[in-house]
């Protein structure tokens, strides 16, 4: 490696392709024969690893690690894509191994976007215009269609694919080789071929402090959901009227209000 500026301190190997556009932060490392393309933003203290790609119009934050033949920025995979300036915006402290994809916006000006503190492990692909919130794993070769959102601290097991536009509700955890087709309410764990809810996701909201009135609460209102012989107007009305309007129901109430796909059901 060359330093190549001792006041910013980073570090660049000499086989890397860095175009003149590009902004580096402080502390950056670039390793050998990765390419950097132009109007590209890499963060402080951020590592990219060998052989990756950063394509045109990416942002990538602080302390980042993007690790070996990571693909960052290029053209999503949409027929009707006009070739429109758009964008992948990535937080702060993101772990992404080895091989992921990651693709542009679809529509011009929109963007893909990842928070702070996720996982994303090898293999997997993120589609255009995902939004992925904070503290999400994303386990090998998990895969997100188009406009998919993701929740904070939502798991992901390997070799699942989900299903363009769906929602992943905060603090919820789907089974590995899962198909998701619907959408997934907070705080459930789902499994399956297509996917289907096992429950609440009970060992993560206790690994996540949440109170155990809080787990009881939550615990309540899925029952009232998704075990009664109330549909769902009438299962929210109850819910609505018995239990505390704490904030986690408040949400769990709005996610499944709003939804546009329809919501998972239970198996």
């Amino acid at each position: 490696y060359r330093r190549t500026d001792k006041k910013m301190n980073t570090f660049i190997h000499p086989t890397a392709i860095i175009d003149s556009k590009a902004e580096l932060d402080q502390g950056v490392k670039i390793c050998p024969y990765c390419i950097i393309g132009p109007n590209t933003k890499i963060g402080k203290k951020t590592k990219i690893s060998a052989l990756a790609t950063i394509e045109e119009w990416t942002e990538i934050g602080e302390e980042c690690t993007i690790s070996q033949g990571v693909i960052i920025g290029t053209l999503p995979q949409d027929t009707g894509f006009e070739n429109k300036k758009s964008f992948v915006k990535i937080g702060d402290r993101n772990l992404i191994r080895e091989y992921t994809t990651i693709h542009r916006g679809s529509k011009e000006g929109s963007s893909t976007r990842i928070g702070n503190d996720n996982f994303l492990m090898a293999y997997s692909h993120i589609a255009h215009n995902c939004l992925i919130e904070d503290g999400v794993v994303i386990a090998n070769a998990g895969t997100l269609a188009g406009y998919v959102t993701v929740e904070k601290k939502v798991m992901i097991g390997g070799l699942s694919a989900v299903h363009q536009y769906v929602k992943i509700g905060a603090y919820s955890i789907i089974g590995g080789c899962s198909k998701v087709v619907k959408d997934i309410p907070p705080y459930t764990k789902a499994d399956g071929r297509p996917a289907r809810l096992w429950g609440l996701n009970s060992i993560g909201l206790k690994r996540a402090n949440f109170s155990l009135e809080t787990r009881n609460i939550l615990k309540k209102a899925y029952k009232t959901l998704f075990r009664s012989s109330l549909n769902t107007s009438q299962a929210l009305k109850k819910i609505e009227n018995e239990l505390e309007a704490n904030p986690e129901i408040q949400h769990l109430c709005q996610f499944i209000q709003s939804s546009k796909r329809g919501i998972c059901k239970e198996r």
